[in-house]
């Protein structure tokens, strides 16, 4: 018997408010317990493009935000590139509110257990576009377990009506510094020029 059937039916929310409410009050697994913060998002709810990552780290458990750190500095000069404006043009959220112990990956009771809430984000802000960072999140949103490195760049439709594609997490790209043609950070400047290619046609 799946871990899913044991959880209670997720409660219909009116607002993102009530749905943050709820995250920061939630004890549903075991991360409530080490956590600093719950990190529920950032940005603009009324953004056409939605990035989800993975899970909050050190850095973004201690702030409540999420996308801080040296990744997320990495992130912002991504998006500054690609002419993207974090605060206006983006929601930002992850596929689990609470830090896992030593930024480890979460793990699937975990996911399943914080999915009303990553739901509830994707009803109510209702994007036209995600990007899903890292390998957790493309297989919460999109099912699928194949490497980044094979399906970055590439657009798929989901069942929440968004285009969603995948990219690099940032601290992916941390590790893997080199700028040349075909490296992980000339990919993603690829990517972000579709991104930006793609909100201009929904403006």
């Amino acid at each position: 018997m799946s871990e899913q059937l044991h959880l209670a039916p997720p409660p219909i929310w009116q607002s993102l408010e009530a749905v943050e409410s709820s995250a920061r009050a939630c004890r549903d697994c075991q991360l409530c317990q080490s956590r600093t913060n719950v990190v529920f998002s950032a940005g603009n709810a009324k953004a056409k493009l939605m990035i989800i990552a993975e899970a909050p780290g050190r850095n973004e458990d201690e702030a409540g935000v999420p996308f801080v750190g040296r990744a997320g500095k990495l992130f912002d000069k991504i998006l500054e590139a690609g002419r993207i404006d974090r605060e206006k043009e983006i929601y930002l959220c992850n596929v689990v509110k609470c830090r896992p112990p030593n930024n480890r990956p979460p793990a699937k009771a975990e996911i399943q257990a914080c999915r009303k809430y990553l739901e509830a984000q994707l009803e109510l802000v209702r994007p036209a576009l995600i990007l899903v960072a890292g390998a957790t999140a493309v297989e919460a949103i999109l099912d699928v377990k194949d490497p980044i490195s094979r399906i970055r760049g590439t657009w798929f439709d989901c069942q929440f009506g968004a285009k969603v594609m995948p990219v690099f997490h940032p601290t992916y790209l941390l590790r893997n510094d080199s700028k040349e043609i075909g490296s992980p950070k000339w990919l993603m400047w690829q990517d972000i020029q579709e991104v930006r290619k793609q909100l201009d046609l929904l403006n």
